[in-house]
């Protein structure tokens, strides 16, 4: 498995601008990504590269958890993990994954926009291992949202949406995706911030330049990791109150990301004005 250069940051925060990098996993050539902005802030998109998908690892082996932590991880993880998939693609670059959240038990599912855009070919590994064949059937570039539908399935657990207008920082959150392709990771953390405004650049499908992407963040410390990008940021009901999409990731001298506890999601209350237009 290799990993996507990136370009790299010299200095202390205090020093140079940060990087922010989209958390999807996308396996392509190793190229540096454009600059981003955030805040007035530069950055950079994530895509971590895999050379073919990790081999899948059981769900219950993936939980992290903050060791002062008073919320049931383990409860939540129960609870959630069954509404989460992994989002496979295919596009003319070669093959990516990110993660997504079921809206119905028919199959319909929300990812992010960059984790499908320019895809060939989609498919979705459920939480109980199989993998199906997927349509994008509505994509909406500016709030990197887009929406997916699974072939031939039924009686999938669609996820509860919290109000994120109700979180508050110092409050627990865990976070579900399959980072670097490993299905099914669970960490925790807190929200660390709110309201933080991260812009992105817009994903190019090779044909053309995109706007830049906008969008008042949740910040949360919770370990997220290329490959996380569209999975859901959870409270301890077990609600998702955000989808994760950037982290902070200074690139090291091999020029690989990685998360150092600075990870961003998109509100759920955001989604919910955009959701319903997306198919």
């Amino acid at each position: 498995m290799t990993t996507e250069d990136f370009p790299a940051v010299r200095g202390s925060l205090e020093e140079r601008a940060p990087f922010w990098r989209r958390r999807t996993g996308a396996v392509v050539a190793s190229a540096a990504l454009a600059a981003a902005v955030l805040g007035g802030v530069t950055g950079g998109v994530v895509g971590a590269m895999n050379a073919s998908p990790v081999a899948q690892t059981p769900v219950s082996s993936q939980v992290a958890m903050n060791a002062s932590s008073t919320v049931d991880v383990s409860g939540v993880a129960a609870r959630v993990l069954p509404s989460v998939v992994q989002v496979n693609v295919v596009s003319a670059q070669g093959q990516g994954l990110g993660s997504g959240v079921v809206l119905s038990a028919d199959g319909r599912i929300l990812t992010n926009n960059h984790v499908v855009a320019g895809a060939q070919q989609v498919t979705v590994t459920l939480s109980d291992g199989r993998t199906v064949d997927a349509t994008v059937v509505g994509a909406d570039a500016s709030s990197d949202l887009a929406v997916v539908q699974a072939s031939g399935v039924s009686g999938l657990t669609p996820a509860k949406f919290g109000d994120s207008d109700q979180v508050k920082i110092g409050d627990e959150v865990v976070a579900i995706g399959s980072p670097e392709g490993l299905q099914g990771t669970v960490t925790s953390g807190i929200v660390s911030a709110l309201d933080r405004t991260v812009t992105v650049p817009g994903t190019s499908t090779g044909r053309r330049g995109s706007s830049a992407v906008s969008y008042q963040a949740i910040q949360t410390d919770a370990s997220i990791n290329p490959g996380n990008s569209g999975g859901p940021l959870v409270d301890a009901a077990g609600e998702v109150v955000g989808i994760n999409s950037a982290i902070y990731s200074p690139a090291s001298d091999s020029g690989q990301a990685g998360s150092v506890g600075i990870g961003f999601a998109i509100p759920a209350n955001q989604v919910r004005q955009i959701i319903d237009q997306l198919g």
